[in-house]
């Protein structure tokens, strides 16, 4: 059997689906250096989290846009805990759901919805020129954050008229230790791997952060000089070239793990 990526090797950011994705290159021949740049933690503080499902139960919501997938899970999972899951799901399914790319969609799926409007395209200004169509004066807009803030899209529905009700239901913590990153940064910058994988623009900062910390930003520049960089999506092209890196692979649509791993395999080989 042919294995277009043998004598490859390929640096791994990703956290969640690590495995998923090193399977699907391993598959391909290729070899993986895991790096995983953070973890995915519930919010801390689950009360302010419950309050805003229990408005969303009681029908307080005219519209929620889902940014990730994993937010949705996240919200869910906290719903199930304070035992109003099916209240939940069930106004879920009576609002106006917008979502962010295919991930929320596939989340929705997963409880038996699906969404109502979907991106332009899978980033903030994607999300802004789709609810631009809406009439959004008055209406009550429950927003899934992924950070702990998303000014272009609260101002526009702010500036809008809407009344903004936003929830973050995830942190992200550091999972690989600075020295494993410093490991990866120098494996690069000497010609040790050929590629390097970012799914979250969280992973492309934690990166940059460890590089300054330890006082390795001209490794670091020498490695992105050397390497392929490949991202999952526009959002995080987007950060990297903000960075000064050039991003070498993203598949144009579809941002999902095998379509990026196709595109690995075509920046890699040709074929």
């Amino acid at each position: 059997m042919s294995s277009p990526l043998a004598g490859k090797t390929i640096a791994l950011a990703e956290g969640r689906q690590l495995e998923d994705l090193a399977k699907l290159l391993e598959k391909e021949g290729a070899t993986t250096f895991r790096c995983p740049m953070l973890a995915i933690l519930d919010a801390p503080d689950a009360k302010p989290i419950n309050a805003w499902l229990r408005e969303l139960a009681a029908g307080k919501f005219d519209i929620v846009v889902l940014l990730t997938g994993e937010g949705l899970r996240r919200l869910v999972a906290f719903a199930e805990r304070a035992k109003i899951k099916d209240p939940v799901v069930a106004a879920l399914g009576k609002v106006t759901l917008v979502t962010r790319g295919p991930k929320p969609g596939q989340a929705l799926k997963e409880i038996g919805l699906k969404p109502d409007l979907v991106a332009a395209a899978p980033t903030t200004d994607g999300v802004i020129t789709t609810l631009k169509r809406a009439d959004l004066s008055g209406k009550t807009v429950g927003v899934q954050l992924y950070s702990e803030s998303n000014p272009p899209l609260t101002d526009f529905l702010t500036a809008s008229k809407a009344k903004v009700k936003a929830v973050q239901p995830y942190i992200y913590a550091p999972a690989a230790d600075a020295d494993r990153v410093v490991d990866l940064i120098q494996r690069a910058a000497g010609g040790a791997i050929d590629a390097i994988v970012f799914t979250s623009s969280a992973q492309v900062d934690r990166m940059f952060e460890v590089a300054g910390e330890r006082n390795l930003q001209d490794a670091w520049k020498r490695a992105l000089d050397r390497v392929k960089v490949a991202s999952v999506g526009p959002v995080v092209s987007a950060n990297l070239k903000q960075k000064g890196a050039r991003v070498d692979i993203q598949p144009e649509q579809g941002f999902q793990m095998k379509n990026l791993v196709v595109h690995i395999k075509r920046a890699l080989t040709g074929a």
